[in-house]
């Protein structure tokens, strides 16, 4: 329920998927921003006589202009489908996409083109960033290695539907929740995180291409026996497309310290445990910096990961500086 002293709202299920799906069109603008592109036209995808699958829409992400990216979309209900069955489709989904790329860029170019407004964003976005047409850039993206990336959109997300989508595939799959509420006079309110909100938050101070460090708030028990002792962080939540990203970890003590004072470089990162959460193995113990504490601005210290680069780290005086 959502309430204040006026009136309340009331949790309303969806009763069928192509319900959630016209929920996603109408708050795509606040749900990916305006520099995603949401396609929703459903076209098969994959071989003749080989793996095929209908997708529910593709993501287009022009967000990083050194790394543009597409996600194939699945729009599902928890109530209705088994956690397998998902897992399953969006599997199927990365095998089709591989084995058709030439046909997966046609069915995108034709839905751009149908599309004046997202067609001329693309056109924007080739010029500046050195691609020759939007052809051209749709071929760069989905020919490159590792170009399979999905996003599973659900009315509600389980841990173990969580940690069978960090558990078992290679490639990024990012999820979103969007749940649906009404008063009594008829109105709504969905609910939700804005697409990669963390790293669209930390991206005020840099560009997103440039982040390869992730920060994380750490007590002094934790701090001394784990990052210091350990030479490692684990059960963090991380942005499984912004995983390839993270190149260091830096430590921020929460209070009395209160400021970043370590970093390190990271050596892998996997799954923690059977959870839906990542541990961090650093390539070797961490190096101490000059402690980068709070600043002028209020809510600036970090209280989960936070996005950044080592770069910024380095010339910091405060924490005003990362953030």
């Amino acid at each position: 329920m959502l309430w204040n002293k006026n009136e309340k709202y009331i949790n309303i299920p969806y009763k069928r998927e192509s319900e959630l799906e016209d929920a996603v069109n109408e708050v795509k603008d606040a749900l990916f921003g305006n520099t995603r592109i949401y396609l929703d036209d459903k076209k098969k995808i994959g071989k003749r006589g080989s793996t095929n699958n209908l997708p529910d829409g593709y993501l287009l992400d022009l967000t990083n202009n050194q790394d543009p990216k597409i996600f194939v979309v699945e729009n599902d209900l928890a109530s209705h489908q088994h956690l397998k069955h998902i897992a399953v489709q969006i599997l199927e989904f990365s095998l089709s996409f591989d084995s058709s790329k030439v046909k997966v860029k046609n069915i995108i170019k034709e839905m751009l083109q149908k599309r004046p407004k997202e067609w001329k964003k693309c056109e924007a976005f080739a010029r500046k960033n050195g691609f020759e047409n939007v052809d051209y850039l749709l071929e760069s993206i989905i020919h490159k290695k590792d170009s399979f990336n999905a996003l599973l959109i659900i009315d509600e997300l389980g841990d173990e539907l969580e940690t069978v989508l960090i558990s078992r595939f290679k490639f990024p799959v990012e999820v979103i929740t969007l749940k649906k509420h009404k008063n009594s006079q008829g109105n709504i309110l969905y609910e939700f995180e804005p697409f990669l909100n963390e790293v669209t938050v930390d991206t005020e101070q840099l560009d997103i291409a440039e982040i390869d460090t992730i920060v994380v708030p750490a007590r002094e028990d934790g701090f001394k026996d784990v990052f210091i002792g350990e030479d490692c962080w684990y059960s963090i939540r991380l942005n499984s497309s912004m995983i390839p990203k993270i190149k260091y970890v830096a430590a921020y003590q929460v209070a009395p310290v209160s400021g970043i004072t370590y970093i390190a470089e990271v050596k892998s990162i996997e799954q923690w445990k059977d959870t839906n959460k990542y541990i961090l193995n650093f390539n070797g113990p961490a190096e101490k910096i000059k402690k980068i504490g709070l600043g002028k601005k209020k809510g600036k210290a970090p209280q989960s990961p936070r996005y950044t680069s080592k770069n910024i780290i380095t010339k910091a005086n405060t924490l005003d500086d990362v953030f």
